[in-house]
């Protein structure tokens, strides 16, 4: 060999780093291929999606049509906005919720129903809480037309499912804890002008769900409605008992709602099962304008807010009529940390929608007249589809990555 060419010909030790090189080079090109597209979906194995924040776009109403309409068995009269021949409907229905980071899909009912066979969901609250089960029972409904209304176990509605064996249901306690009226006779409640008093026992929970803890699989508390003077006004307040006793210094009724959320969700820790997916579903906001419920507020909106209005509306620090949501959200979250239990905090998001709620077509000529517009409650179907398709995304990716 020429003298030239050996020179020209490198050892063989020289050539590993551009080997190592390569090989690095080629197991990055071919994890490319294998991976998929960079679409912002959900993905709960890296960093989290945020479904809760984003915003609303309007779509063509033929290309976002409801997965149910007002003959749905399952509907409540106040809330079946279509029957109730609400104007704007299709354009109410026709606003998707946009998540700034990711993809949010609509729930595929057939698809979710089989991932749930032969499991139950429970929701436990107030009217809110039934609003958003309603919504899913006509949404499930579209998966199994035999579907059939199921009330058991303490249960105020619900649906059984037999084609999947699942059951969802909705029990009713608006404080959690357990409570009754006590006339003015008791040795409570004796101050002038108070006609009797209701009794909380906050280490109790109420009677409507507290035997329910093994039969679900997936449990979505509330509470929060309920505690405000115009359900409980002063001469009928709130007396908050421990260990049957009553609590001494009185608690005023924030104080009270802490230590009740407090108990529960000791409760809920302890005495439902780990394996349980469990969820708290922070405060559906209002959207009274000019006054509250009783003092002739109204939401005659024909379109969402702009989300420079929110801060006005909803920031307790306006004093408004609406920012009890974002004040009961600070005391939830506070008594949630910590816990096993999922925060579902779906009032930014709903606080967009003024344009959404029954409002005057509540389905009865005088409903009005007794109780004001509903500017609380919403169309259905409506807003809470869109907490559905939260929900079931949630519950689909905890379910997915157990397996």
């Amino acid at each position: 060999m020429p003298a030239a060419a050996a020179a020209a010909k490198p050892p063989p030790s020289s050539l590993f780093p551009y080997l190592i090189l390569l090989s690095i080079l080629l197991l990055f090109l071919y994890s490319s291929l294998l991976s998929p597209p960079t679409a912002k979906t959900l993905s709960f194995h890296s960093t989290p999606c945020n479904l809760f924040l984003g915003k609303w776009v309007l779509q063509h109403p033929s290309t976002r049509k409801p997965l149910y309409n007002e003959t749905c068995p399952f509907q409540r009269n106040a809330w079946n906005c279509l029957r109730n021949q609400r104007p704007n409907m299709g354009i109410i229905n026709s606003y998707k919720w946009v998540p700034e980071t990711c993809d949010l899909p609509r729930i595929d009912p057939v698809k979710f129903l089989s991932l749930m066979r032969n499991k139950n969901i429970g929701f436990v609250g107030d009217s809110l809480n039934e609003n958003f089960i309603v919504s899913f029972l006509c949404v499930l409904r579209a998966a199994d037309s035999g579907a059939k209304k199921w009330k058991r176990k303490g249960a105020w509605r619900g649906g059984y499912f037999p084609k999947y064996n699942v059951t969802v249901a909705y029990h009713r306690a608006v404080l959690l804890a357990n409570y009754r009226w006590q006339p003015k006779q008791s040795s409570v409640g004796e101050e002038e002008g108070v006609e009797g008093v209701y009794r909380v026992d906050v280490d109790i929970p109420a009677v409507d769900w507290a035997n329910i803890a093994k039969f679900y699989d997936v449990l979505i508390f509330n509470t929060g409605h309920w505690w405000g003077f115009d359900k409980f006004p002063k001469d009928r307040p709130l007396v908050f008992y421990r260990a049957g006793k009553p609590i001494n210094p009185p608690l005023e009724m924030m104080d009270g709602l802490k230590v009740v959320l407090e108990n529960m969700v000791s409760l809920i820790e302890k005495e439902v099962p780990s394996k349980t997916l469990k969820f708290w579903r922070l405060q559906s906001p209002r959207h009274f304008y000019g006054g509250e419920w009783n003092q002739n507020g109204s939401c005659l909106f024909d379109k969402p807010l702009e989300g420079e209005q929110l801060d006005l509306w909803f920031d307790p620090s306006n004093n408004g009529v609406n920012k009890e949501a974002r004040q009961l959200n600070l005391l939830i979250q506070e008594a949630l940390q910590g816990t096993s239990i999922q925060v579902l905090d779906l009032t930014h998001l709903s606080e967009f929608r003024a344009d959404a709620h029954p409002a005057i077509w509540l389905g009865k000529k005088d409903a009005v007249a007794v109780w004001g517009q509903d500017c609380m409650h919403w169309c259905l179907p409506g807003v809470p589809d869109t907490w559905v398709d939260i929900l079931s995304e949630l519950i689909r990716n905890s379910f997915e990555t157990r397996q």
